[in-house]
């Protein structure tokens, strides 16, 4: 439990926090000059600091490389005193463990950075082990080309350290690498130091620049956190070195370290542009979701449908036109890098509605198996008495690979264009015959089919049977005997009730509970009023708030582990309540 660090805001494992010193520090930021280092046990013994508000105390320790075996590693461990003030334990990537410090000084960080399988399991395993309010110090390899990176795999503090020894070599460095200054033609930088002529510019200058330069990455990097986009960030900045590259596949494997960080909505765009992008969480679980929990409840033949430009996909003049031919005959399933498929139920929740990629014309390969891979798994999982493929020919690479694949056909319906008279004459033809569904059906299997997707395979089911619908789509209210439910419109999501969290907690939905202390909440929960919470809890997702004097249903704020570590901070924002 920390009492001088506090998690302000999430990005994935990134996050805003704030160092609390006399003078507070909002990190990621450089922590270097705020350091107050009790010293290496290894050449004598240290006496206990007496801890100062205005510095971190890093603890007496033992530092050891990497490589160090364990054994010898647990023979030289250090019990950590308790100091009055903000603190900081040292510790390695095989020896991490709580100590009830702020902050964790990872001893072993040169040995890891550069080397992207040991950086990223050392980096998670430390994760793991240490509480997730507390702060994370890299000392001594932070450079502008990494910075980001290492902030997204949940690292808080830095120095200066590597910048400033690389100046001091002549070594120029910024957010794409570095240069020797001898090999400038001129200083491509803004900053103070760099306010001469490269003639002029000396090693004393360079170095000022690094740090300089550094501070400017770091305050990039919380501007992107705060908005929830430092992953379109750092794909793209990545770029400039190998390692960095390979350390973000390395993390994209972690996918359960980086899921549980994941919130389920972001209010932001998502931008896919690259191929990293598909293995982006927000991606993989939307197409988990789509592939093992969503369940089609429509007797009618299935049209699959390109992507549109505009999201929701209905509001776009192609979808209108679709929309137009298919008269309510048939399920339409948008196919789409980088998501997969995206049931009509499914458009408005994201990152269905939420993301923008770019658009070529073609295909790459790793697209091409991905959408093919999940169109197959949804297939797979729904069956359908025909499937009609209004496509493109650049779509085909896909639905013919699935064919092969399950062994059946499809139905082609497209001449040049999906939107040229003569193809959507066709689509319409291929359907006469069939009987349309009613606007009450597709109001109620969109509900279903949201509540499958949110709270669990069948939730649809087991929450929202026998139901009621009122409003506009997709604005929509549902009822039984009371109001149980209102769609969040922006997120695809469902916003419970009391009702609708009584009919939960009572169904055989995996239900998401978040118990407190003796108390009422109004508006929040805070932390150190929470007893424990489900670990499955993530950000965004509805939760059961239960205690000895309330019950109440509202959003979570924090991660499951989160809310039952963290010592401060709101983790649920109260939407109803009732006093037991």
């Amino acid at each position: 439990m920390t009492e001088f660090f506090e998690i302000h805001a999430r990005d994935g494992p990134a996050r805003i926090g704030e160092l609390r010193l006399t003078e507070s520090l909002t990190t990621p930021a450089l922590v270097g000059d705020r350091i107050d280092d009790a010293g290496s046990l290894w050449p004598e013994a240290r006496e206990t600091p007496a801890g100062d508000r205005d510095s971190l105390t890093v603890l007496p320790h033992r530092a050891l490389p990497a490589g160090t075996p364990d054994e010898v590693q647990s023979a030289f461990a250090v019990d950590t005193p308790e100091i009055d003030g903000p603190s900081a334990a040292v510790l390695s990537s095989g020896t991490a463990t709580e100590h009830g410090s702020d902050a964790y000084v990872l001893s072993d960080t040169q040995g890891l950075v550069g080397h992207a399988r040991a950086f990223v399991e050392g980096i998670v395993e430390v994760k793991r082990s240490i509480p997730d309010d507390a702060a994370l110090y890299l000392p001594g390899v932070a450079t502008p080309a990494n910075v980001a990176l290492l902030a997204y795999a949940g690292v808080d503090l830095f120095d200066a350290d590597r910048a400033v020894v690389k100046g001091t070599q002549g070594k120029y460095l910024t957010s794409d690498g570095e240069q020797f200054v001898a090999d400038l033609d001129e200083l491509p930088c803004a900053c103070s130091a760099c306010q001469q002529s490269v003639d002029e510019f000396d090693r004393e200058d360079c170095a000022a620049h690094n740090e300089n330069v550094l501070r400017a990455q770091l305050a990039t990097v919380r501007a992107r956190i705060r908005r929830g986009r430092l992953r379109d960030y750092l794909e793209g900045q990545a770029r400039h070195e190998a390692w960095l590259t390979a350390a973000l596949r390395r993390f994209d494997q972690q996918y359960s370290y980086l899921e549980a960080h994941a919130p389920i909505f972001r209010r932001n765009e998502l931008l896919a542009a690259s191929e990293e992008s598909l293995r982006r969480v927000e991606i993989q679980r939307f197409a988990e979701r789509v592939t093992e929990r969503y369940r089609n409840r429509f007797t009618n033949p299935l049209v699959l449908v390109p992507c549109s430009a505009t999201k929701p996909y209905s509001e776009s003049q192609s979808h209108g036109q679709f929309h137009d031919a298919i008269g309510f005959r048939a399920h339409t399933v948008s196919m789409t890098s980088p998501i997969g498929v995206v049931p009509q139920e499914l458009e408005c929740t994201y990152p269905a509605q939420h993301y923008d990629s770019v658009v070529t014309g073609e295909w790459t390969a790793g697209e091409v198996e991905f959408v093919a891979r999940v169109l197959e798994a949804y297939l797979e999982r729904n069956d359908y008495p025909r499937v009609i493929a209004h496509v493109p020919d650049d779509y085909r690479r896909i639905t013919e690979r699935v064919e092969e694949t399950l062994d059946t056909e499809f139905e082609y319906t497209v001449e040049a264009h999906p939107t040229t008279s003569e193809s959507l004459s066709n689509l319409a033809d291929a359907l006469s015959g069939e009987l349309k569904y009613s606007k009450r059906e597709r109001e109620h299997n969109t509900v279903r089919a949201i509540a499958d997707y949110q709270f669990g395979p069948a939730a649809g089911d087991d929450l929202v049977e026998d139901i009621s619908t009122e409003g506009r789509y997709p604005k929509l209210r549902v009822h039984g005997d009371d109001h149980l439910a209102t769609m969040v419109p922006q997120y695809g999501t469902l916003a419970l009730t009391l009702a609708g969290a009584h009919r939960w907690v009572a169904s055989d939905a995996p239900t998401k509970i978040v118990e407190i202390d003796e108390f009422v909440p109004h508006g929040s929960v805070l932390a150190p009023g929470i007893v424990d919470a489900s670990e499955e809890i993530r950000v965004g997702d509805e939760v059961v708030v239960r205690g000895p004097k309330a019950f109440a249903i509202g959003r979570a704020t924090m991660h499951g582990r989160a809310m039952a570590e963290a010592s401060r901070g709101v983790a649920v924002d109260v939407r109803h309540v009732e006093e037991s």
